[in-house]
């Protein structure tokens, strides 16, 4: 089974850029569709991007799009999330998420994935 650490979350001033990691333990990482989803306080958690085994497929929730980039390097058994042009409101706790999967697709639902990391703070500042 794949158990994930997400890192690279911190505080950056609007406009700035963030690159967060997702390392994956295991073997067969390449097996694993992979997504990034953020949560503030007392709110649901959101989708924001997600990407497929084989890194063919993404997708982007509306609020990112043009600005966030989903990336992964099955041979380091990693998970990126590019994040530029950042705004205040961009501000959560950024989590990563695995699913075993047989076919490059892209999951998007938050119930639709079994595996999550523990997650990493990203604060915008204006």
């Amino acid at each position: 089974q794949v158990q994930l650490v997400e890192s690279g979350g911190g505080l950056v001033q609007a406009g700035g850029s963030l690159r967060l990691s997702c390392a994956a333990s295991g073997r067969t990482f390449s097996n694993y569709a992979m997504g990034w989803f953020r949560q503030a306080p007392g709110k649901e958690r959101e989708f924001v991007a997600a990407i497929s085994t084989s890194g063919g497929r993404t997708v982007y929730a509306d609020s990112v799009k043009g600005r966030f980039t989903i990336s992964r390097d099955n041979a380091k058994n990693t998970a990126y999330l590019q994040m530029n042009s950042l705004k205040p409101e961009d501000t959560d706790v950024y989590s990563c998420a695995a699913r075993l999967s047989f076919y490059d697709s892209v999951i998007t639902g938050t119930r639709d994935y079994g595996l999550w990391g523990q997650g990493t703070q990203v604060t915008v500042s204006s």
